[in-house]
């Protein structure tokens, strides 16, 4: 059977499509373990679907580095910093903007958490509060005060907080050094005003 033209075009663009959503699903749920910026280990693992994870990842909720600068990053962290890059954010649903110090460790990989970083995460919508619960959920979530509607500092590498319909998770793991909450207050601090 010969395709014509047209057939042809459909054909190309089902096996693309194909093709998309295959390297898509991809990515791989760890059960165990994920380690830290500060190198401890996390139990933290998302329990959402994974088709939930990658239609927030896909639609690209927000730029995450549209929130924050390089400039608010270095001051949180006290080194010059890259320019953000964006990473996945599996434990929020959406995307990462990274920034590195020199000391980060290479090869670089914005999809896991590094030492010597900043870590941000801005996610949108009605998810944005289904995400906050979630990673609460799962670590030992002490209550902040003064950010947002509600916050909370995870026990030991991240603060997150929900305003509105904006859930924002903030990680500052200065090189050799435990991740900092008061660098991550500073960071949250600038970025609240945007919201």
């Amino acid at each position: 059977m010969r395709l014509g033209p047209g057939g042809v075009r459909i054909a190309l663009a089902c096996f693309i499509t194909i093709l998309l959503a295959a390297c898509g699903s991809s990515s791989s749920k760890s059960s165990g373990p994920a380690p830290t910026a500060s190198g401890s280990v996390s139990s933290a693992t998302t329990s959402e679907p994974a088709a939930t994870k990658m239609t927030a990842a896909a639609t690209g909720n927000v730029d995450s580095c549209s929130v924050v600068t390089q400039a608010e990053a270095a001051s949180a962290i006290g080194t010059a910093v890259t320019p953000g890059v964006l990473g996945s954010a599996t434990v929020e649903g959406g995307l990462a903007c990274v920034f590195y110090g020199p000391s980060a460790p290479t090869p670089r990989n914005p999809n896991v958490a590094q030492a010597d970083s900043v870590r941000v995460v801005l996610v949108k919508g009605s998810q944005a509060v289904t995400w906050y619960n979630n990673y609460r959920s799962k670590v030992r979530a002490q209550p902040i005060t003064g950010y947002g509607d509600q916050a909370y500092f995870d026990g030991y590498a991240s603060l997150s907080v929900l305003k509105g319909d904006s859930y924002l998770r903030i990680a500052v793991s200065p090189a050799g050094a435990p991740p900092s909450l008061s660098d991550e207050k500073q960071v949250a601090t600038a970025i609240l005003t945007k919201l």
